[in-house]
Parts: structure tokens; sequence; C-alpha cells
């Protein structure tokens, strides 16, 4: 269980990235990233491994608003309830609030998390590019500073840079990120695989509020697969496991439909419940 709740930090702060989920101002000329409000729905799909799940269930609810000039903020709510047998659950509750300017130059972030309702702790602090180095001030879970390469991205240059390869027509995306996550100070090597391009007249057998919503019907979407990677552990026998992976179906304005979490011992399906359009303020 300990492995499901580090990796629910992970993925409730990668998930933020990856919906909207803190996207940047605007992709290689395309549509302008959708101020939104969205809910999931989680479920089991399989359990494998040494960990034996029987079901699960839970929530996101996320909230994504702002400007390219005014940078994009992402709120973040994850409850999670596992069910390993014999009446044994395991509840999580996450919720993460970050700030990125549209450069990908600030990232301020907050998250607090608890496991079965006792305080696991909390991150907070900001990373702020100058040159070819990135600094990190955190508050929590201890004052402290540190210095990143600049070549790391944080959540929202990451999915601009998803969005901008899949409309290149590209395949595959290596990235280095930081998005705060664990004890805010890890950085994560990613892989990222894009599939081919699903327009949005196409008829799919599940469809969710996403995909009959006026706006997001002209809109194209790429199936994603975002695998992330301890960037300091060691591979075995030269190949590496990642931590977990994310499956998804991304818009090109950033809202994501069609989730799939792999925590390795499990996996956990996000189907989209409710998804709302906000207002957006023009730049002035």
């Amino acid at each position: 269980m300990r492995r499901f709740y580090l990796n629910s930090i992970r993925i409730g702060v990668a998930v933020i990235a990856s919906t909207g989920f803190g996207a940047a101002a605007q992709a290689a000329a395309g549509a302008p990233f959708l101020p939104h409000q969205a809910i999931y729905e989680l479920s089991l799909v399989k359990s494998r491994g040494s960990t034996a799940i029987e079901s699960a269930r839970g929530r996101i609810l996320y909230n994504f608003s702002g400007s390219a000039c005014e940078g994009y903020t992402s709120d973040f709510r994850q409850v999670s309830e596992l069910d390993s047998g014999e009446g044994k659950t395991t509840l999580s509750d996450l919720r993460s609030t970050s700030w990125e300017d549209a450069t990908g130059k600030t990232y301020r972030f907050k998250i607090d998390t608890r496991m079965n309702n006792s305080d696991s702790g909390a991150v907070d602090g900001i990373a702020e590019r100058t040159g070819d180095r990135i600094s990190v001030k955190l508050k929590q879970p201890v004052a402290k500073t540190f210095m990143l390469d600049g070549s790391t991205v944080f959540p929202t240059e990451q999915i601009r840079r998803i969005i901008a390869a899949a409309r290149e027509g590209k395949t595959i995306l290596e990235l280095s990120v930081y998005d705060g996550s664990d004890n805010g100070e890890k950085v994560f090597n990613t892989l990222t695989v894009i599939g081919k391009p699903i327009s949005g007249d196409r008829e799919i057998a599940s469809p969710d509020p996403s995909t009959t919503h006026d706006k997001m019907k002209a809109l194209t979407r790429w199936p994603v697969t975002v695998s992330y990677y301890d960037r300091d552990a060691k591979a075995k026998d030269g190949e590496q496991t990642p931590v977990y992976a994310m499956s998804f179906e991304l818009y090109e304005d950033g809202v994501s439909r069609a989730l799939v979490l792999d925590y390795n011992d499990f996996v956990i399906s996000g189907k989209m419940g409710k998804f709302d359009v906000k207002d957006a303020k023009p730049c002035k």
C-alpha cells in the first residue's frame, strides 16, 4: 500500500498536467488551452503482482483556470479507497494546487495528503528557472534550497511539448519532469508514446461529456501513454521498470479523457463523469 500512496501523489500531480491539467498558453499555434472543471470516476481494471486488490473506487475532481497572460492554476483532489479483502481497506486523500506561468519559468506547488485519515505530510515550494539552471526552494516538508538541471521541465511545459510533438507526427518523446511530488526533491525521466490522431467526429463505443460537448467535437485528440522512471534508480539487467504509467486521450486544447492509471500492482480507470467549460478571461 505504501507504493500506492506514493504513486497516488505522483499520479495526482501528473494527472493535473494531463487533463489540461496544467497546460501552457498555446501549443504550436493550435487551440488555446481550455479552462474547465472535470470529474473522473475511478474503478479497478485489474490486479496483478504481490498486492491483491479486490476492488477500488474513488473520484478525481479537477479545476483548471487561467490564461497565457496570468499563468495557469490547477486545483486537484483525488480520493481513493482500495479493498484488499478480509475487511482491509486503504483510504487516500490527495489535494494539490499548482500555478505555472505560460513560459515554463516559474512553478509554485502545494501538495497535502492523508492516508487512512492520518496526516501524511505536506510539500510546499517554488521552482524558478534562471538561465540553464532551476532553483527550487522548499518550505515543507523541510526548508531547503537546491538546484536542478535546466533541461528539466514542469508539468505545463511537459504537456505543451507532448501536444506539439503529436501535431508534428512524432510518436516518442523523452523528458525529465519536476512536479514537486514525493518529498519535493524527485526528478523523473518520462517516456511518452503518442498514437495516431483521432478526429472529433469519429464514433466511439463509450462516449462521455467531453466527446459530446459542442466545444470538443471539432478537436483532434491523441492516445498517449506516459511512463515515469525514477531518475536516481539503477536499472536491473539493463532495463528499468517505470514507477508507474498513465494512459489517456489528450485533446489539442489540453483536456483529457479515458484515464488509465497503472500502479504496477494494479490498474485503475478514470471515466469522465462530468465536464464543464469555464469562462476564459481574455488577455488585456
